[in-house]
């Protein structure tokens, strides 16, 4: 069997902390396939992990191997494992990290098929962005038409999944991102898009239904105001949301729940092109640390992935 090479950290900080190490190929439990990763995605709950942001929510024993999603070929199956054979092209979140690596034993109830039109890095870009714009939308109740969403930080892999949703729902989506990225959310359905740097959206929107927080930081704080009666917002960036809640106001701290069916019911709307996915950038092993420092900084529409055939 080949080498299995992961991207760890050994310790918090910077880009200083990664290495590139060689270690134990995993042996896939029960009701476990062993996937060897073609693909992964960036997010940044990598370099959040990798800095030590979150070491109170989600503790690490160190050293750690980044990654939580990831696309590629199942290559042995654990006691129990019957949704897929050898061979099977997959995807899936992994609800944890590890998928910086060239082997990695998954839940298969995590993964679904890739469907043939898409590539692995196209397959990679999917499950964390596209299952956290579906469900952190209905984590107040089901969209309806003629409600008003708010989405922050639009242009990356979440929100420009979550402006496809929210209009398909009916919905009118206003958005925040670099005004760079207005005529690219403007194409994926957004009704107006404001200018994070320029302009203060609390200074021109009101009655909001739902914010979507991307973000975290005083985008959170600046957005009560601008909510409906019964309005709330959900933030997948703001851990501390709770603390935060103006009186009379809801809000809620969002996670991802890995979710085959869904999953690979949206992977089947982008491979027929009923949903758009941009992909920025594709980078390989020697240039992943770079990429979750634009990932932290700013980068062009869409979502960075690292292909590990490269």
């Amino acid at each position: 069997m080949q080498d299995n090479r992961a991207h760890r950290i050994h310790a918090y900080g910077g880009p200083e902390v990664m290495s590139f190490d060689t270690v134990p190929v995993p042996a896939p439990g029960a009701g476990q396939v062993l996937v060897q990763v073609q693909a992964a995605g960036v997010n940044g709950l990598d370099w959040k992990v990798r800095e030590g942001f979150v070491r109170d929510a989600f503790p690490l024993a160190l050293p750690a191997t980044l990654g939580i999603e990831l696309a590629g070929i199942v290559t042995a199956t654990g006691a129990g494992a019957t949704c897929f054979k050898l061979g099977d092209r997959v995807m899936g979140p992994l609800a944890g990290l590890g998928a910086y690596a060239d082997f990695v034993a998954v839940d298969e109830g995590k993964l679904c098929l890739t469907p043939a039109e898409l590539s692995d890095v196209q397959a990679a870009a999917l499950p964390v962005a596209a299952l956290t714009a579906w469900q952190a939308l209905r984590a107040e109740g089901d969209l309806r038409p003629g409600q008003a969403v708010l989405i922050h930080g639009a242009s990356g892999g979440v929100g420009s999944f979550a402006v496809q949703f929210a209009k398909a729902a009916g919905a009118t989506v206003l958005a925040t991102a670099s005004g760079s990225s207005r005529d690219y959310l403007i194409d994926l359905g957004a009704d107006r898009v404001f200018d994070r740097h320029a302009e203060r959206f609390e200074d021109h929107t009101g009655d909001i239904d739902l914010v979507l927080d991307l973000v975290g930081g005083d985008a959170v704080d600046r957005s009560w105001s601008v909510l409906s009666d019964g309005g709330a917002i959900v933030s997948t960036a703001a851990f501390d949301i709770a603390g935060r809640i103006s009186s009379g106001r809801k809000g809620q701290f969002f996670m991802m729940k890995p979710d085959a069916i869904q999953l690979s019911a949206i992977a089947g709307m982008v491979a027929s092109g009923r949903l758009q996915s941009a992909i920025a950038e594709v980078v390989d092993h020697a240039g992943l640390a770079a990429a979750l420092e634009r990932n932290r900084t700013g980068h062009a529409p869409g979502k960075i992935a690292l292909d590990l055939t490269l």
